[in-house]
Parts: C-alpha cells; structure tokens; sequence
C-alpha cells in the first residue's frame, strides 16, 4: 500500500496544500489519514478520487456538485472528458490517472482518442512527451514510484514500436540513411525508437541497433551499411573514455559519414565539435534537420 503526503498530492494533482484541505473540510471529499504526531496522510484511492476531482474541476464541474456525485459517476465523466478535450492540462491529468492506476485500458483510451484527433506524431509532441517531462518532475519530488514510471514508459515504448511496424522499409537508395543507437550507460531509448519512427514515416532509410552499443560493434556495422549519418544521444558520460575523445573516436573511425550528435552532455560550450559533427539541440530541431533533408 502506497502512502503519501498532502504535499504528493499537490505535485500529482496541481491542485494546492491549501485547497485540498478546504475540500476537506468543507465536502468531505477525500479522508486522510492520521499519524500519531496527526500528520495528514493519504492512501491510493483517495489520491485517484482526487486526482479525477481535480481533471473534472478543471473542466467546470463546480465542487459542491462533484461533492454530491458518486465515485463511479465521477470516474465516468472522467472518461468521457479526456475522449473529446484535447487541451494538454486534460491530456496530461488523463495519463497521471491511467498511471497512478496502472490501468492499460484508460492510457490505451485517451492515447487512441489523440491519434484519432491529431495524428500520431503530434500526439507524442504534443501529450506523451509533455507528460513524460512531468514524471521526470515528480520522480525529482519522491512523488512518484518507480514501478509506476517504468510501467508508463513500457506502454509508451509499445506504441511507438507498433507504429513503426506499420511503416513499410525504405528500399529508395537515393534516401539518406541513418545509423541510430545509443551507446554504453546512456537508457533513453524512447527518443531514439521515436526517431526512428520519424525517419521511416519521412521515407529515409534506418538502421536502428538499439542500446549499449560499443564503438567496435559500431564500426563492423558502418562496413556493411555505409550510413549517410550516424546519430546518437549523450545524456551520460560514455563509459572508460572522456567525452570529447568519444566524438573524437567518432570522426577518426567513420569518416564517411556524418556524425549528429545530441543530449545533455553534447550541449557544453567547451566542447571541441570537429566539421563532420552536428549538434542537435532537442528533439524539435532534429525533426526540423530531418525536414530540411526532405526539401534538398
């Protein structure tokens, strides 16, 4: 059984300390806990109810009629408001509840009413990407347990791994071609999946080899394939060498390709950046790098 403080409950819901105790006290909303120093404390079913009090109020339900209502009739308006609200508050709330929840159906729900409105690669721009930042917020906060992250983010990885199932390989020898991967120490793999996504959909060709890759199995992959561009991300420092001579290493052993590079470490003015080397800084300017290929 989770626990937490009134304080989890502000970070979770964006609801204040302070109006929280006010549903308290006023509507009975929610029943905390007590210790025995009579510190307020919450269990899971009253930071859900909360939760969907908080999507609902923001949506114009007045508090003193949710305060009349079921808890089932309320989760049912719950629903049926993250289905036809698209605002990125909604949304966000929408995938806090399907992750405080665990519950597949309701993330399946509202991410498949998004695709339906605005397509699939807005919906992760615009909702998944959104709300992954916020539970990088409450992971900071202690607000968040880590099953529950891992599980969010494992329904994420699915999605985008089905949709890139759905784009057809790219046979097109005139396309560019990109060789992706992430190497040692360094677990974003959601971006790099979706990048591949991205790829694919524009009609470029792709060679994805996923995380923990060394520079040698690199290399026995650049021999066969002969990639226009090699892009990686730099969250973490590259295990057993200093970062400047992993780009280093990087120019001297693929010469013929170029060599995109982005993350937190890569960001660094002291940074040397040799020609064949280009920074991205963030995921908008490499769609908008990946666009400008589209238009040559």
């Amino acid at each position: 059984m989770a626990v937490y403080s009134i304080k989890d409950l502000e970070t979770l819901s964006g609801v204040k300390a302070h109006t929280i105790r006010i549903w308290e006290q006023r509507y009975a909303l929610i029943n905390p806990g007590r210790t025995h120093s009579n510190i307020r404390y919450y269990e899971d079913c009253e930071l859900k109810f909360l939760l969907n009090i908080a999507l609902l109020n923001k949506n114009g339900f007045k508090i003193s009629k949710l305060a009349g209502m079921k808890r089932c009739d309320i989760a049912e308006k719950v629903a049926a408001i993250s289905e036809v609200n698209f605002e990125n508050d909604t949304q966000s709330d929408a995938m806090t509840i399907a992750m405080i929840e665990m519950d597949e159906c309701k993330f399946d729900r509202v991410f498949a009413a998004n695709i339906q409105q605005i397509g699939f690669e807005r919906t992760m721009l615009e909702v998944i990407y959104p709300f992954l930042g916020k539970l990088s917020v409450l992971w900071l906060t202690g607000s968040l347990r880590p099953v529950q992250e891992t599980y969010m983010s494992n329904l994420v990885r699915q999605k985008i791994i089905a949709a890139i199932d759905r784009e057809p390989p790219v046979s097109n020898r005139d396309a560019a071609s990109f060789m992706l991967y992430l190497p040692e120490g360094d677990n974003q793999e959601l971006t790099m999946l979706f990048l591949q996504y991205l790829l694919k959909s524009r009609r470029q060709r792709v060679i994805y080899l996923g995380q923990q890759v060394q520079i040698s199995d690199l290399s026995d992959a650049y021999r066969i394939h002969k990639p226009t561009y090699i892009f990686t991300m730099l969250n973490e420092d590259p295990l057993r060498t200093t970062l400047q001579k992993y780009i280093d290493d990087l120019v001297e052993n693929f010469s013929c390709s170029q060599i995109l590079l982005t993350g937190y470490q890569v960001m660094s003015p002291l940074l040397r950046r040799p020609e064949k080397v280009h920074i991205l800084s963030g995921l908008q300017d490499t769609i908008a790098f990946i666009d400008a290929l589209r238009v040559k």
